[in-house]
């Protein structure tokens, strides 16, 4: 072997060991990324305000597992669980119907820019209440009480950013998007759903989120870095075939709704949190039928940003 081939064959050994070593980091990175975008939890008193059931508290308790992260790699796996309650404002103050969800998602790394930043998400989900009581009533109704409900979809959608330039110290903003398709009919379901739920539906979600710096009154050089408001907004509307409901009836096939969560200064990773939205279509497992407008307030929480500097 010749000098200039040992010569090259190091020059070219170093180059990619070297943007390895680059990527370990933004491998890291990108995961937070992943995290902080995932849904908030929440705690509601008096929730759904405007449903036609009404209930005197409803939470949303989902988090993030993340059982494939490594610096070397540029792809993530993650298990994700999503269990909402609502409780109903009756003698016996029951649950009657929770919805569980449980599923995982696989992210790839689209780009090598943290702060405009690109990424793919694939994820599979099993959605059911835990009830065995027939869907439908006899008189054709659908059974809310303890009526069967499950179904199976995929999920696969591109989620894209960018955070505003910011020196040290200064608050700074970023702007997060995620376009999707949602897809059921490939896997199994209760039949009460066919005709008349949204098996196909377009998703999409923005979040503008805020970032400030507080620094101690006392000597102590040390300041802590926390979003301390994020505003969300989305938007689902079913496009497959839904009985008495042409592509254009928005009454039955859109959902939307607007977030604002606040911190106060003296939180750490807990919003106040106020929305207002529409449902053609109730997320809340057997209630699929019922379609209204809605206001929600309470708590929420999630993977937010909350770091002490020096």
């Amino acid at each position: 072997m010749t000098k200039k081939t040992i010569l090259a064959n190091f020059i070219i050994f170093y180059s990619i060991s070297s943007f390895a070593q680059a990527n370990d980091s933004l491998n890291l990175q990108f995961i937070e990324r992943y995290k902080e975008n995932r849904q908030l939890s929440y705690t509601s008193p008096l929730s759904e305000i405007g449903a036609p059931s009404k209930y005197i508290l409803s939470g949303k308790l989902t988090t993030t597992y993340m059982l494939l992260a490594s610096k070397k790699l540029p792809v993530a796996f993650a298990v994700i669980p999503d269990f909402t309650v609502r409780v109903r404002n009756e003698k016996s103050a029951g649950v009657r119907t929770p919805s569980f969800r449980l599923g995982g998602a696989t992210y790839v790394r689209l780009n090598n820019n943290l702060n405009n930043y690109k990424y793919a998400e694939i994820g599979f989900t099993h959605h059911s209440n835990g009830q065995d009581a027939n869907a439908i009533n006899t008189d054709g109704t659908i059974n809310t009480y303890n009526g069967n409900f499950s179904t199976n979809y995929l999920t696969a959608s591109y989620n894209f950013g960018n955070f505003t330039n910011h020196a040290a110290g200064k608050n700074y903003s970023s702007y997060n998007h995620k376009v999707g398709l949602e897809w059921h009919k490939w896997f199994a379901y209760e039949k009460a759903l066919e005709d008349n739920y949204g098996f196909t539906r377009l998703n999409y979600n923005f979040s503008l989120r805020k970032y400030t710096f507080y620094k101690p009154k006392s000597k102590e050089k040390t300041q802590l870095e926390k979003e301390y408001l994020r505003l969300n907004a989305d938007v689902s509307y079913a496009v497959n075939s839904i009985s008495n409901s042409p592509i254009k009836g928005i009454k039955k096939r859109l959902n939307a709704e607007l977030t604002a969560n606040y911190s106060l200064p003296f939180m750490q990773n807990v919003f106040l949190m106020a929305t207002a939205g529409y449902y053609g279509e109730d997320p809340y497992n057997i209630y699929f039928s019922d379609h209204y407008g809605f206001l929600r307030f309470g708590i929420s929480t999630g993977f937010l940003k909350y770091k002490v500097k020096p």
